[in-house]
This record gives structure tokens, sequence and C-alpha cells, in this order.
């Protein structure tokens, strides 16, 4: 993707200047660095999601494929399939859909060996589940590991997620609360005539002819896509959600109060997504001007965050207390640590502060995995479950990923497995400088 064009002021002629820091709000800061899309998410000018797009990236998560079977892993209990023509995808049994032809329903495979189901040469639609970076095998941990792909097809808007393969309606399992739960499958109930829609909690205080005009579009872009699905020859179909488009549905339950960018493709990009899902956005994307706005990530640097997007490439956090946590990658899993330092509080008080800041961190690094916690040693029971509550609130709402956390260990850990869309931060900015 080449360098897009600056933006220049709208057809009155008043050049919009770019926000102060300081100002309250959810904010969203599109840029672009050699070719690769940044977006920055910011609240009261703190840096609280970070999302990149490098150019080196061949297979985006949420993109769709005709792919062809290319072999069968008795082993694995999974296929690989050719996506187009280059890169190659893992289908897992688990992820096969099966379709009755006389009722028209969707069966999770499973149940048999995936050879009895699919065979080499057949044509399947499948979906990414991850994001694919190649690595150079001479680096250290340059594993390349192929993407793995879903035949569940599921279609995200702002506050549905349109699943076509579902047979029903029903609430995001990562939505717990059961006022909430009960509140949301009211609201699908009235929507009617669409069937595999998915709520997100972001749609709580939504109208519900809003989600009935978005569960159509879903619906109408499922059926285009339907019609592509034919020939011999694996291709891409649709490209997944890129930065801006899961950044803005990622903070759809927040008030978004300003979308700042300099390129104006990113604007007319923005623009076009906004007016089909966020309407309400539409007046508050602002093509801004710099003194030095062709210099790198200008408009970040203006904004006083290229310091706190630095801090996330380093193994550390130092808390305002003293305190610190310690991020380490190990084999299979990553290792955080809590020191008190300087902090002369009860080890309770420091790890509650150090548990808001260790779910912001592993948010904006994109950790995932096996994730081991070191707390500081507790009294009792009575502050361990404090201090689970008190983790398990700093991730809900926040993380856009499935985060669930498995207990204390008998040695006094905390056991967190995470799952990503996308590679790691630190990878997709090593992709994106390189």
């Amino acid at each position: 993707m080449s360098k897009g064009k600056k933006a220049r002021p709208p057809k009155t002629g008043k050049v919009i200047k770019p926000r102060k820091p300081g100002n309250k709000g959810v904010e969203i800061l599109i840029e672009e660095l050699g070719g690769s899309i940044w977006v920055a998410t910011l609240e009261n000018s703190r840096l609280e999601g970070l999302e990149v797009d490098p150019f080196t990236e061949e297979v985006r998560w949420g993109s769709i494929f005709w792919a062809k079977v290319a072999r069968i892993d008795a082993a694995k209990d999974a296929a690989y399939v050719n996506l187009d023509g280059v890169n190659i995808g893992l289908l897992y049994n688990a992820d096969v859909r099966i379709q009755n032809k006389k009722t028209g329903v969707w069966k999770k495979g499973g149940d048999v060996a995936i050879g009895k189901v699919l065979r080499p040469g057949q044509m399947i639609a499948v979906q990414a589940k991850s994001a694919y970076l190649p690595k150079n095998p001479d680096e250290k941990g340059g594993e390349d590991k192929n993407p793995k792909v879903s035949m569940n097809i599921v279609l995200p808007g702002r506050y549905l997620i349109y699943a076509p393969m579902e047979n029903e309606n029903r609430v995001s399992r990562r939505i717990q609360d059961k006022a909430l739960r009960k509140q949301l499958m009211s609201m699908l109930d009235s929507i009617g005539g669409y069937k595999g829609c998915i709520m997100r909690a972001a749609a709580a205080n939504t109208q519900t002819d809003i989600l009935m005009r978005e569960a159509k579009i879903l619906n109408v872009t499922w059926e285009q896509i339907l019609v592509h699905l034919k020939g011999e020859d694996p291709s891409l179909i649709m490209l997944g959600p890129d930065a801006v488009q899961r950044t803005i549905g990622d903070h759809a339950g927040k008030l978004i109060d300003r979308i700042e960018l300099t390129v104006l493709d990113h604007f007319h990009h923005a623009e076009e997504w906004c007016e089909i899902f966020a309407p309400d956005l539409v007046t508050k994307i602002y093509p801004v001007e710099l003194p030095d706005q062709d210099a790198e990530l200008a408009l970040f640097e203006h904004r006083d965050i290229i310091g706190q997007i630095d801090s996330l490439l380093q193994p550390y956090v130092i808390l305002d207390s003293g305190a610190s946590i310690i991020i380490q990658e190990v084999a299979a899993m990553i290792a955080i640590d809590v020191n008190s330092g300087a902090d002369s509080r009860s080890h309770l008080a420091i790890n509650l502060d150090a548990a808001q800041e260790i779910a912001r961190q592993i948010r904006l690094r994109n950790l995932g995995g096996a994730i081991i916690i070191d707390f500081l040693r507790m009294k009792n029971k009575e502050e361990q479950k404090k201090l689970l509550a008190a983790l398990e609130e700093s991730f809900i709402g926040n993380d856009p990923n499935t985060v669930q956390i498995h207990g204390m260990t008998a040695l006094g850990f905390v056991e967190i497995t995470r799952q990503r869309r996308t590679p790691a931060l630190q990878d997709r900015f090593e992709s994106t400088v390189s």
C-alpha cells in the first residue's frame, strides 16, 4: 500500500486543528507508517488501545476464502487448505461445518474423523481465525505457523455479529451478567426474520430499529458473498476488518468523541464504514493538518503518545506507587511478576493496582495463550478472592478478546488464557519497521 495523500481542509476552506492533549472522552487517532496502518485509542489522553495492520500481513483475521482442501492430517484430525494459491490454512475438525441437504441446517464437525467429511481437492468456504505474518526462520522464535481457519463464518457489525451457519439468535457468551443477557435476548426476539444474530454487549442501549437495520445489512452482505463461492480456484473473497474497523467496533459500547486522521484515503475509508454501521460517528471524523504532517507518525507525535507506545516494547512497567511489573515471554507462556519496590502499602493494595495495569498491558501488547501472574503473597483466601474479582473486572468490557481467569494455583500463581485475533504487538511492530 502506498503512502496516501495528506488530508486537506474541507470545502469551507477551514483548517481543522488537531485536538490538544488533555481532553476527556474516547478519541481514535489513525496514522500510517511505511504503508502500515496504526490506530490508537485514547481515554483522557492515556493510551488504551493500539491496533496495527503491517503491510507484510498476508492473511488478515476475519478474511473469507473460497479454499481448496490440500491434504488431510489424520494425526491432527485436521485439514490443510489452500486459501489463495499462496497461503495454507489449518482447519481443525471442531471448526468444520456440515449442512444437511434436506433441512439446510448446519451441524458442527467432530463426530467423525475429518477425513470422512472432507477430501483433497474439495472446495469449501473458510474464514481466518487468526492473522498471519511471515517470519524469518533464522530469527529466534521464527517458527512459521499456518493461520487457523474455520468453516463457521461470521460477519461482525457494530452491535451484532451475524453467524449464518448458526440456527438461532443468541447473546455473546462473553456476557455473563444474567440481567443483561435477559435484556439483550428480549431485544433479539424483537428483531424477527433473521437467524444467526449474536448480540454484543454494546447493543444494550441501542434502539431495536438500529439493530434490525444492521441485521439486514449483514444478511445482504452474506448473500453477496455466496454469489462468489464457486469455481475450482482458491481465492480471497472478502478481507476481514482492518485496524480502523476493529477499533471502532471494539469501542461501540463507549462514547466515541472524535476520530482524527491525516491521510485523505483513511478519511474516506473511515467515513464509508461509519455511514453503513455507525452513522452517528460520521460527523466526528476529522481530517487534520499539521505543520510537520509528512513526518512519521506526526499525529501521534503531536498528541504526545509516542513515549506511551515505546513503553510497550519494554519488559517492565513502573506503577505510580513505585511498585513494578515484569513481563517475560518464556517457553509456551507469558510470565508476569509483581514487585513491591518502593511501595510500602499492603500487598493487597499493591496487587489491586497491579491487576488493573496488568489487564491494560495484556490488551495493549496483545499477549495471548497461557499467562501466569505471580502477585505478591496475600494473607488469606478472602484477599485472594478480592484480587481475582478485581482482575476479572479489569478485563470485562475493556478487552475485545476472550479472556479466561482460571483461578489461583497451590503455589499462588494466577492462571489466565487469552485468545488473540492478531499476532502480538511486538511481532506486528517488527514487521512494520523491518
